[in-house]
This record gives C-alpha cells, structure tokens and sequence, in this order.
C-alpha cells in the first residue's frame, strides 16, 4: 500500500499532479530537476511512497534507499556526470524544506569539496 500526503508537494508530483520536469522514473521513485539548483546539475530524486525522511523511509523499507540511489546513477550518468554528491537532509536543523523524503544529486562542478559551508 503507497503512502500519501494531500498537502505534499512531492506526492503530488509523483501522482502526476503538479508538472515536473522529470529526469527518470523507476518502480520505485521519479527524478526531477530541482527548481532551485545549487549546480549546474541538480537532481531530486523521490520515492513514490511519503515518509518524513530518509530516516523513516529506511525504517519502513530498507530497500529504498537502494532504490533512490540506483535512479539517482542513472540520471547522473545519462547527464554525463561520472562524479556527483549525493545529500539527503534530515530535518528542518539540517536544511530540509518538504518534509517527503528526497535525495538531492549534484555534478557538473569542480568546486564541491568535503567542507560543508
């Protein structure tokens, strides 16, 4: 059975709802652009199913998690980016702004480094 939330934006666009540019789709979860990029490639990459984060997303299903990595590759590589980072925000502390969750995929710069700010 596939969780929902009426007022999440990112249920909505899995539902077909809102448009999105999307990147991939799989069993499991859609890639899209991201509206805002912080990259010259920017990706999110949503499960179909609304958990807060990926926290309670690998709590419900540890397979998940997998399942979003494997979409995000695929997108990443179909772009030509061999390199990317890959983020999920966990909480509103940690950046997260839709509580659905999401992973971010970032390439195409050579400037990312380990620092964090």
């Amino acid at each position: 059975m596939t969780s929902t939330d009426a007022d999440c934006i990112f249920c909505k666009i899995v539902a077909g709802e809102v448009p999105a540019d999307v990147l991939g789709r799989a069993d499991h979860a859609v890639a899209i652009q991201d509206l805002n990029p912080q990259a010259p490639f920017h990706a999110l990459v949503i499960p179909f199913d609304h958990h807060e984060n990926a926290a309670a997303s690998a709590a419900a299903d540890p397979a998940v998690l997998g399942h979003l990595v494997s979409l995000a590759d695929e997108v990443a590589r179909a772009a030509g980016n061999d390199d990317y980072r890959l983020i999920a925000n966990t909480g509103a502390g940690a950046g997260q702004t839709v509580f659905h969750t999401h992973l971010h995929v970032l390439a195409g710069t050579s400037r990312m480094t380990e620092a964090l700010v």
